[in-house]
């Protein structure tokens, strides 16, 4: 019997493992004693070894602003502004989100059709009045296993995970 052709193409991405694996982010935000807090603009994306940028997962910072005006400071995460940011169309659908309070956050991506290597998750924070801070775990795609890496801030990120999970 011939499946229908929305249901074969429906069964085939089902059976895709590298469409169904996932990313997984337990990120940490640390809870400053200073005299001016902000919470920090945040901007998760995937690159490959060479530093150049694959795909842009999340960037937090304040979308309510009037006139978008919380897209002035993006630029202040430098390295993900200049590997993807400037290019970008903001405020994004499944990318741009509200800035974090200080605790531990839980975030899943689904990153969709990568290539097979090497890449790194890219975790940078910038914070007004505040400095910068940029974190990388490394992962292998496809997974085959469930796998982590894991990498710890020393001023605006606290300890970041990634579980890359098949």
């Amino acid at each position: 019997m011939r499946l229908p052709v929305y249901t074969a193409a429906l069964t085939g991405l089902m059976a895709s493992p590298a469409l169904a694996a996932d990313l997984e982010l337990s990120l940490e935000i640390p809870r400053l004693t200073v005299a001016e807090y902000h919470r920090p603009y945040v901007s998760v994306w995937i690159e490959n070894p060479d530093k150049t940028a694959v795909k842009t997962l999340a960037v937090w910072y304040n979308v309510k602003l009037k006139n978008n005006e919380g897209q002035k400071w993006l630029k202040d995460m430098r390295q993900w502004w200049r590997r993807a940011g400037r290019d970008m169309s903001l405020p994004a659908d499944g990318v741009s989100a509200a800035t974090r309070a200080p605790g531990k956050h839980q975030v899943v991506f689904k990153p969709g059709a990568l290539p097979a290597g090497q890449y790194n998750l890219v975790v940078e924070a910038a914070r007004e009045v505040g400095g910068v801070e940029v974190l990388r775990a490394p992962f292998q795609w496809p997974p085959k296993a469930r796998v982590s890496s894991s990498a710890k801030g020393a001023s605006e990120l606290g300890a970041m995970s990634v579980t890359v999970k098949p």
